[in-house]
C-alpha cells in the first residue's frame, strides 16, 4: 500500500483528489493539507511514499516546497498551468497532472507511482537474515518484520502474517544485522522498521495491532532519524 498525502491551497481540489484516490485500491491517502507549513511539519515526523502537490500556491510554490523536503518522496504535481511541466520533470517527478484531472489520466499517474514504488522496495524485499529458533534456521525477510521485542537475552520477532519467532539474541546484536536505513531502536525493548509505522501519537508508535512506546532516552535520536531519512 502506497502511503500518500496531498497539498493544495484549494479545498475543492483536495476533495477531488480524495475522490480519485478512493478509487485506487493501492493508494492510501492518509491526510490532506491546504497550508504548506502544516504539510511540511507532518512530513518531517511522518514520511510518506507519495505526495500529490499543487504547484501554484500563495505561500510557496510546489516546486520549491518539494526541493525543501528532508526525505525522498515520490511526487505527482498537480496544476492548472502547463508551463510548469518541464521544471516539474527535472525534479524527477513521477508524473504531472493538469487540472481538471480526469480519472483515466489519474489512473495512469497512479500506475506510474505503483511501478516506481515497487522498484524502490524490491531490494528490501529480497534481503533477509537467518535466525536460529526451534532447533532450526528460520529465514526472515526484512520486509516482513513488523517490529522486534527484546526480553533480556531473548528476542520476539513479530512478522507480518506469520508466527512470531523467538530466538536467543540481544537487541544490540540483531540491530547490527538489519539495514540501518530502515530499522531504528525506539526503546530499550523495541526496534521498529520505519516502513511499517502507521502513525505516531503521544510518544506511541502504532504498527499493525501493536502500540510501541518511544522512550525518553531514544526519542531525540528517533525523530532525528525520521527527519533525515532519505
Amino acid at each position: 500500500m502506497i502511503k500518500a498525502i496531498a497539498l493544495d491551497d484549494e479545498p475543492l481540489a483536495l476533495e477531488i483528489l480524495q475522490s480519485l484516490c478512493a478509487e485506487i485500491d493501492y493508494i492510501d491517502l492518509q491526510k490532506t493539507f491546504s497550508k504548506s507549513e502544516e504539510a511540511f511539519k507532518y512530513l518531517k515526523k511522518y514520511p510518506v511514499d507519495l505526495l500529490f502537490l499543487d504547484i501554484n500556491m500563495p505561500a510557496i510554490s510546489g516546486l520549491d516546497f518539494y526541493k525543501k523536503l528532508p526525505h525522498k518522496t515520490m511526487v505527482i504535481f498537480t496544476t492548472a498551468y502547463s508551463q510548469y511541466a518541464v521544471e516539474g520533470f527535472t525534479l524527477s517527478a513521477t508524473d504531472y497532472l493538469l487540472k481538471p484531472i480526469s480519472f483515466s489520466r489519474f489512473q495512469q499517474a497512479a500506475e506510474k507511482a505503483l511501478q516506481q514504488w515497487k522498484y524502490q522496495n524490491q531490494n528490501l524485499e529480497q534481503q533477509h537474515l537467518f535466525i536460529r529458533a526451534d532447533y532450526s534456521l528460520v529465514k526472515i525477510l526484512f520486509s516482513d518484520i513488523l517490529y522486534i521485542e527484546g526480553l533480556d537475552d531473548y528476542l520476539k520477532i513479530h512478522i507480518q502474517n506469520q508466527k512470531t519467532v523467538v530466538t536467543r539474541m540481544t537487541l544490540k546484536t540483531i540491530l547490527q544485522k538489519l539495514p540501518e536505513t530502515e530499522f531504528v531502536r525506539v526503546h530499550r525493548s523495541f526496534i521498529v522498521p520505519v516502513s511499517k509505522i502507521e502513525r505516531i501519537r503521544n510518544k506511541i508508535i502504532y504498527i499493525d495491532q501493536a502500540e510501541i512506546p518511544i522512550s525518553a532516552s531514544f526519542e531525540t535520536a528517533f525523530f532525528d532519524f525520521l527527519s533525515k531519512k532519505q
